[in-house]
């Protein structure tokens, strides 16, 4: 049994037809009274879950653009409701609970909806995930409009490796990443790549239920909606998107990574990837051009040696751009000369990050970035962001000799 609640179509916009399914009166009434701000098309109350998901689910998809379902009555057959009206993508759906489980928005966003809205339901949350619904809307393969990413305006992915563990790949790939965010006033998405265990959150001191393992699984129904539900935001302005902070064993298919990654360069300007030593698809990047792969390594025969073999395999002509970085580089060390140090990366020292102990111990305890004290690290990191945003810069300050 349903309700029709007709409200006016508001001028020079697509009309949205929505469906409201909640045999709970409560829940239902919560759905459309945030929904009262709604002027562009119809609303249809549905007082009990359709019999039949799979059968009710192809009209709801022919007859609804939107299908708004409450969780709650029956938690099951909802979300096999919920598969079946997304299995084809072209109908958005809306969940809403009282129960704020991660396992249930989990196992929702595997379902295939695309907002899940918590309750209280607010008219501002409501609104805000139509405007989200009514934008993938646009872009659906139905729709003659679809959105297409050029090369020329596609983010920017750095990509941080290195040969061997231990280099300090997470700490620098942190701080560049809010470097840009903070400094460079950019759209910066930090990818902790770093599996089984990464430490890019605790690095900067947040916290997230979910991670890059989400991704990579639901990498089928992956997009820019998705993508942004599972970041976390630092105080800095960066989005990161964190290693699971449990062990985990799971594998992923090159072809998950590389969805990840070109959703999150639709969305952001530059995407910073702490790959550390274990990236297994890198090899993918090694005929883009449009990549820079920033290598790690540290002063000592064994960090040299296995750089010198990485870089033979990642320099390619018509590859991805490679800047080396040598990280806690002290002048002083004096046990190999710079000169023996090119030779044997065979690659210009692109990057001098200076070894500063205490500094780097604070960030990982703290949660400190780098920029935030004028410290020589902070300005071996500022001037790699210069470099990144295609920045000059500024003159160094000329020493005054003699009297002055």
């Amino acid at each position: 049994m349903s309700i029709v609640n007709q409200v006016p179509e508001s001028v020079n916009s697509n009309p949205l037809s929505i469906a409201v399914i909640s045999p709970d009166a409560g829940h239902r009434n919560q759905a459309i009274t945030a929904l009262a701000g709604f002027t562009n098309g119809s609303i249809r109350e549905f007082i009990s879950y359709p019999p039949g998901a799979s059968a009710i689910a192809e009209t709801l998809k022919q007859d609804f653009d939107v299908v708004v379902i409450d969780l709650d009555s029956d938690s099951e057959y909802a979300l096999d409701l919920v598969e079946n009206v997304c299995s084809e993508g072209s109908t958005n759906v809306i969940v809403y609970s009282a129960n704020p489980d991660p396992a249930l928005l989990l196992r929702c966003m595997r379902a295939g909806a695309r907002e899940f809205l918590s309750m209280p339901i607010t008219a501002d949350a409501m609104a805000e995930a139509l405007v989200r619904v009514s934008a993938r809307r646009v872009e659906t393969p139905a729709q003659p409009i679809k959105r297409q990413i050029s090369q020329e305006t596609r983010g920017k992915l750095l990509l941080f490796i290195s040969a061997k563990g231990g280099s300090g790949v997470t700490t620098v790939a942190c701080s560049l990443a809010v470097s840009l965010a903070q400094d460079f006033n950019q759209r910066t998405l930090l990818i902790d790549m770093t599996l089984p265990l990464g430490d890019a959150a605790l690095n900067l001191g947040v916290r997230s239920e979910y991670s890059t393992v989400n991704a990579l699984e639901n990498f089928h129904r992956l997009d820019g909606g998705l993508l942004n539900s599972l970041l976390v935001r630092h105080e800095s302005g960066l989005h990161i998107l964190p290693a699971p902070s449990e062990m985990t064993t799971s594998r992923f298919e090159t072809d998950a990574v590389l969805k990840l990654l070109r959703i999150a360069r639709q969305e952001f300007d530059y995407v910073v990837v702490d790959a550390g030593s274990r990236f297994e698809a890198q090899d993918a990047f090694m005929r883009d051009d449009s990549v820079t792969i920033f290598m790690l390594t540290q002063i000592g025969i064994p960090e040299l040696r296995n750089s010198n073999r990485l870089i033979k395999q990642i320099v390619v002509d018509g590859g991805p751009k490679v800047e080396i970085v040598v990280n806690r580089y002290d002048s002083e060390s004096g046990d190999i000369e710079e000169a023996q140090i090119k030779k044997a990366l065979t690659h210009p020292i692109n990057w001098k990050i200076p070894n500063d102990y205490s500094a780097v111990r604070r960030m990982q305890n703290l949660g400190t970035p780098f920029n935030r004290e004028d410290s020589q690290i902070a300005r071996a990191i500022r001037q790699m962001g210069e470099s990144v945003c295609g920045l000059t810069p500024a003159p160094k300050k000329k020493k005054l000799l003699g009297i002055f």
